[in-house]
């Protein structure tokens, strides 16, 4: 594993450098603000959240120091200094992302995504209770994907099918023979 991005979670970064150690863990700098301003009254959140937990982050390691002192400096900043010491208590797992492009930045900034998929997971599989076996799992999470997409109201936003395409969609779609999964090698 290269890069984790934890939600906060107490001992995660720690559990995943112990099997991991190589890997870069980065706090998820959406948790991460959300964590720190719950020290500040809801009236003040709006006025200036801390510089580095921006839509846009400092580009550089310098720039996100120089923001979490000029917020801690602030009004703000002397009057919640909880929220100020929340950032400097996670400051070492906040700026490794700093150290990679913005275009990767944007995939490790947040754990959103994921937590939106393992939702959607969640979503279907609750109903079900158990399973007998792993394959029967698969099968109804790629049963539930495929029919999403080859859904009526899909078919217009994904364009017309070729010929060789409308042969090979059935109403009952099945998962990718083993091997061709990437799960599976």
């Amino acid at each position: 594993m290269l890069i984790a991005c934890c939600d906060g979670l107490t001992g995660f970064p720690e559990a995943i450098q112990a099997t991991w150690a190589n890997t870069t863990v980065q706090t998820c700098v959406v948790h991460l603000s959300r964590s720190s301003m719950r020290f500040v009254a809801y009236g003040d959140r709006k006025k200036s959240p801390p510089a580095c937990a921006s839509s846009t982050p400092p580009p550089t390691i310098e720039a996100a120091v120089s923001a979490r002192e000029d917020f801690a400096a602030g009004e703000l900043g002397r009057k919640y200094p909880a929220a100020v010491k929340t950032w400097e208590n996670a400051w070492e797992r906040f700026i490794p992302f700093l150290a990679f492009p913005p275009a990767l930045r944007k995939v490790i900034y947040t754990t959103n995504a994921t937590e939106s998929l393992n939702y959607q997971l969640r979503k279907i599989i609750k109903n079900c209770g158990h399973f007998p076996n792993d394959q029967a799992a698969v099968k109804l999470l790629w049963r539930s994907a495929t029919s999403k997409i080859n859904a009526p109201g899909n078919a217009a936003r994904a364009g017309p099918l070729r010929r060789n395409q409308q042969k090979t969609i059935s109403s009952k779609a099945q998962p990718p023979p083993a091997g061709s999964r990437p799960w599976e090698s």
